[in-house]
């Protein structure tokens, strides 16, 4: 009584836009898994929680990076990851000082880098506060952690 023919017009059509409906959504799943940040993490607290100057190296599988204080953050194929840190804050060897700040990530002593011990901690605090950007990712990441006197950094970057 109150069915509709299967050979009406608007059936037709009505299943045609749920089935592309359907299609794009199918299309629009990542083929990839998102990047590991929750791995980097890790390996940045790792560093951080060490009560001695150490240093690490996390191989990365993403297109771009994203360094900040208290978190970090990953972007690739399969969107983006996340993930805080729990020994922060950390400083990103970018920057103003970014140069001189990654020679003393790459292995330069603090006090060969900077005039003194207070230049060396203006330029953490710098680092350290400047809003975080995506930058393009290296392959990998370089961690370590420096003590000059009473000045202690874990420094993250390329």
């Amino acid at each position: 009584m109150f069915d509709t023919a299967v050979e009406s017009t608007h059936v037709w059509l009505g299943l045609a836009v749920v089935s592309a409906g359907i299609l794009g959504l199918a299309l629009r799943v990542p083929t990839a898994p998102p990047p590991d940040a929750t791995g980097l993490a890790r390996t940045v607290d790792s560093v951080a929680a060490s009560p001695h100057e150490a240093t690490a190296r996390h191989p990365l599988d993403a297109r771009q990076v994203r360094i900040g204080a208290h978190r970090v953050g990953l972007r690739g194929p399969g969107g983006d990851a996340h993930a805080s840190l729990a020994y922060g804050p950390v400083v990103p060897a970018v920057g103003g000082d970014g140069d001189r700040l990654r020679r003393v990530l790459r292995g330069v002593p603090p006090e060969r880098a900077f005039g003194s011990e207070a230049t060396f901690a203006r330029a953490l605090d710098r680092s350290r506060t400047t809003e975080p950007s995506w930058r393009p990712a290296p392959e990998r990441l370089l961690v370590r952690r420096v003590t000059w006197g009473d000045t202690n950094a874990t420094l993250v970057g390329a």
